[in-house]
């Protein structure tokens, strides 16, 4: 059995962070110096590395252990042992790397927290596991007894478990995360995930029958934001990331659409971001030496799902505020009156409708009704718990139901959409009383204002008129 036992070398060095796409963050990065640390050879089975947790938690650490790489001009691929600080603990992972872009981690869906060590085994019987102390095994590629040989990584950047004759028992391109590379495929009904940080929300593009699309979850709830077709309906079978853009394929391998790079480079991969959700095709620059974006999905802040905070409007300026006070500038956007949805209330004693005319929304594919009137509309989201908005076409005649009120965006008042949130009843009447106060302690405090003006300007003005009268009496004495 070969093994190394690894511990953390003292040296940290500040990264660049990456410019070309947001959702990788590198903080700390942790180099493992170590004899075999890096090999360009596969790994056989037998194989054992364990690595030091450190002791105290530190926000930012991130330590890799690289153990192959691919023989490419860099940016090449290089599979890592990685552990990162989240949430106060460690998490281990098994990594591909691109240069310093993460394309694929074992943790994507579920992370795999360890203290003290932790290990990667090759075991004798062909299966790759990731364990923590007393050989807790959290992850594992499940491939035991399958004639196993050797790991390898691929020029693709693919990371496989061969047998001896070379045939793939395990491939990461079976699980992706939120990474497509070069040359590889996903088919129908597969899909790219990311997760926003510090949110219950997250982001997924999917590959279906007759669509790709972009997607934003909250709960058990679905709603699309961006999608591409291929015309005449013809239908998808599986999609493939090229040199010059994304293919779509039909059941016989023949390209029937593709998006097409806006850059003369070669593509490398797509990426999901975890911060904005836009989908976006990375070319390397050797000028710049990063990655930069080559095609993007959604140009626009304002078509995207989280491109303002929850309860506010994204405006014609790209600029956020709250919704009810459009006209209004927020110098405090902290409290943009959540607290007023009434979210779960229900009876219509409790709640109404406000209405916000030429507002729309960047979320479609929710529950719709059709052939009704706004105020039918209105009614229908009172009297559902789950709803707490509403999207209503007076042209249409189309009422689009919300569960969540976010995408919320600034459109034409001729568009003939009208926005309604649900509120706690009161709520139209509470903000014109609050308003009206606000005016009343402005108007009283400018009166106050001049009347202490004129009481200080009248007392000045009459001791200088009584220090005169005082100069001139001695003047006339003398």
């Amino acid at each position: 059995m070969v093994a190394h036992v690894l511990t953390w070398h003292i040296m940290r060095q500040q990264r660049k962070q990456p410019s070309f796409v947001p959702n990788y963050l590198f903080g700390f990065v942790v180099f493992v110096m170590f004899s075999n640390g890096f090999c360009n050879s596969d790994i056989q089975k037998g194989y054992k590395l364990t690595l030091a947790v450190p002791a105290e938690y530190s926000l930012g650490f991130i330590g890799r252990a690289f153990l192959i790489e691919t023989g490419q001009i860099a940016p090449n691929f290089r599979a890592a042992v990685s552990i990162e600080a989240v949430n106060g603990k460690f998490s281990c992972s098994l990594e591909v790397l691109l240069g310093d872009v993460k394309v694929w981690n074992s943790g994507h869906y579920s992370r795999f927290y360890v203290s003290e060590k932790c290990v990667l085994e090759l075991t004798k019987d062909g299966d790759l596991q990731l364990k923590g102390p007393n050989d807790r095994v959290g992850w594992l590629s499940g491939t035991s007894r399958q004639g196993v040989e050797r790991l390898q990584i691929l020029r693709t950047g693919n990371l496989v478990l061969v047998d001896v004759v070379n045939r793939v028992k395990w491939q990461s391109f079976n699980f992706p995360t939120d990474v497509m590379l070069w040359g590889q495929r996903l088919n129908v009904a597969t899909r790219l995930t990311s997760f926003p940080g510090n949110s219950t929300e997250f982001y997924s593009f999917e590959i279906q029958r007759y669509r790709i699309a972009l997607f934003l979850h909250s709960g058990k709830l679905n709603y699309s934001y961006w999608e591409f077709k291929p015309s005449k309906n013809r239908n998808i079978s599986f999609i493939a990331l090229g040199s010059n853009g994304l293919g779509l394929f039909n059941d016989k391998g023949k390209k029937i659409a593709q998006i097409y790079s806006q850059r003369l480079q070669p593509l490398r991969f797509l990426s999901l971001g975890n911060r904005t959700g836009n989908l976006a095709l990375y070319h390397y620059s050797a000028n710049d030496r990063n990655f930069q974006a080559s095609f993007q999905a959604i140009n626009k802040t304002c078509d995207l799902p989280l491109g303002c905070k929850p309860c506010e409007i994204c405006t014609f300026t790209n600029s956020c505020s709250c919704i009810g006070l459009l006209t209004k500038k927020e110098k405090d956007k902290s409290d943009c009156g959540c607290g007023e949805i009434a979210v779960g209330l229900c009876g219509r004693n409790r709640v109404e409708m406000l209405e916000l005319e030429g507002v729309g929304s960047v979320l479609r594919d929710g529950p719709k009704m059709v052939n009704v009137s706004k105020e039918e509309c209105a009614s229908m989201c009172i009297s559902d718990c789950k709803c707490v908005g509403v999207l209503y076409s007076s042209a249409e005649l189309e009422c689009f139901v919300y569960g969540v009120v976010m995408g919320v965006k600034q459109v034409e008042k001729r568009s003939g959409l009208i926005y309604m949130v649900k509120v706690a009843k009161g709520t139209q009447r509470g903000r014109g009383k609050r308003n009206l106060k606000k005016w009343v302690l402005i108007l009283v405090g400018v009166v106050d204002g001049l009347i202490i003006v004129l009481v200080f300007g009248g007392l000045a003005y009459y001791l200088i008129r009584r220090r005169r009268k005082k100069s001139l009496a001695c003047d006339n004495s003398s």
